[in-house]
Parts: structure tokens; sequence; C-alpha cells
């Protein structure tokens, strides 16, 4: 794995020199090409210049900023060097906060730091007093010419940077509309919560699979197997919601069903252990 930027972390006047590595991949991913209904020919997409229409190559192409209406500033990739932000060398630690006071929505993409030669020590310490206290560091950091807010978090023996959302981008949650509050009464939730007890589990993200990408697989099977030809569809009705008045019926249901899904897999885990003790027993 190669690293996307090297630089600092810095906080006081203490100083990290770390090498970024993304915490994610785009994985096998599903993808489909635009194509010309009639032939299937590929779709083909051109960089046109407007004046006159004729293709440009990425060679002659520049970034420009519009400072007027159709007059531009020319800026060109070395001219970035000259930004005058500690941020652009530096994941630049502005404070410490609770990580419970962050509203999980500021959060976007993960990234893994590593620190580089002579800064385990101080990288070893950030992280284990982060871990003690409960804190994450908010930073500023610069990344593919655009400053962002981030946050440096400790996860097990390493450091992770998350970037963030600024305030001003995030959408006011008071434009979304929420019906008032019906009476719910204690049995309801009484049982809501033995449900989600029996619901729960350890967090094993390998248990979660992306099911869509494979069942998009299988369609593209069954489209070749027939040809191209259009397939039957399937008539999909959106879920009714749940009226309080069924509410404990529903719930009393779901407590049944996943009783009995439980039962089912104590019962084969028991068959399993039987099972290795005799063949313990055997040998």
């Amino acid at each position: 794995m190669r690293p996307i930027w090297k630089g600092s972390i810095s906080f006081g006047l203490v100083t990290i020199p770390i090498s970024v590595f993304s915490a994610t991949s785009s994985g096998e991913k599903i993808s489909f090409k635009m194509l010309r209904r009639r032939d299937l020919s590929p779709i083909r997409y051109k960089r046109v210049a407007e004046v006159d229409g004729q293709e440009v190559s990425w060679d002659d192409i520049v970034k420009g900023y519009e400072y007027e209406k159709d007059k531009f500033v020319v800026f060109e990739e070395k001219d970035f060097d000259a930004v005058e932000l500690a941020s652009t060398e530096t994941i630049s630690i502005q404070d410490f906060v609770e990580l419970d006071q962050i509203d999980p929505v500021f959060f976007h993409t993960p990234y893994y730091l590593e620190p580089m030669k002579g800064g385990a020590g101080a990288y070893a310490l950030l992280r284990d007093v982060l871990t003690e206290t409960g804190k994450v560091g908010i930073a500023k950091v610069t990344l593919r010419n655009r400053e962002h807010l981030a946050a440096v978090k400790p996860d097990g023996s390493l450091l992770v940077m998350e970037l963030m959302h600024f305030a001003n981008e995030i959408s006011p949650a008071e434009a979304i509309k929420v019906p008032a509050e019906q009476k719910l009464g204690a049995r309801e939730k009484e049982m809501a919560k033995v449900l989600v007890n029996q619901m729960s589990t350890d967090w094993k993200p390998e248990r979660y699979q992306d099911e869509y990408a494979a069942a998009v697989l299988k369609l593209v099977d069954q489209k070749i197997k027939a040809g191209g030809k259009e397939l039957p569809g399937h008539k999909k009705r959106p879920a009714a919601a749940t009226n309080v008045v069924d509410l404990v019926k529903v719930l009393q249901e779901s407590l049944a069903a996943t009783g009995k899904s439980a039962g089912k897999t104590a019962k084969a885990a028991k068959s399993t252990r039987k099972r290795t003790a005799h063949h313990h027993k055997a040998a």
C-alpha cells in the first residue's frame, strides 16, 4: 500500500512525522457502460472547448478561477505550493474534544496514519493519551488542493484520521419533518427492549455483505442466458408502517421469531459441541 500524503501531526510543540494511507478501497464494484440503444455502441465523452467545439487534450487543460463573468485567472499545479497554510504540510491539531460530543454526521472518510522514522515514541504517546481520555484531536489538513477538517482518533495500535464536514456543509436538521410524539405504553417499550437484546450481538463487519451486488450479478447471468431479452419483473410494494395499535402484536411476533432463530443457533452449537466431544473421546 502506497501513502497518499506525507507530512506530520502537530499539537502544541510536539511534531510527529507520519505517512497517510487510504483506509478504504473501492473493491470489486459492478460497473455499466453507457451504450447507444440501436447498436450497443459504447458512448465516449469528449472534452470540448465552448468557443469552437474542438476536442481538448489533457495536456492542454489548465485550472482557472472565474473572478468575474468570463474572466479567469489560471493556476498551475506549482502555484498551489505557494498557499500559506500550516495544514498544507501538517495535520495541525487545534483542539481536543470528547468524541461523544461530535455528531456522527460530521465524519466521512477515514485514513490510516503510520509513524515515520523518529516519530514512533510521540505517535504512541498521542495514541495512548487519546485512548485513555476518550478524546479526539480536531485538526486541519490540506489534501488534493483543499483544506479539510479532520479528527485524529485512536484505533487499537493505530492512529486514524477521519475527514469531517465543516459546519456550513451540514444541512439543517430542522428541515426534516418528524410527526408529533405519540404516547407509548410501558409494555411496548419493555418488549422493544427485549427484542433489541435478543437481536444484539458482537460487532463482526464480515457478517455484512453487499447483497445488492450479488443480486445484480445473478441478474446479469439471467440476461445473458435469455439472450439479452427483458426479464419478468417483480412488482414491489412499499412496506406498510406499523401502527401504534398493532405494536404489541408485532413485537410479540418479532420476539417469537427471533427466539426461534436463537434457539436453532443454540441447538446447532450444542450439537457441534457434542460431536466435537465425542470425536475427542474416541481419539
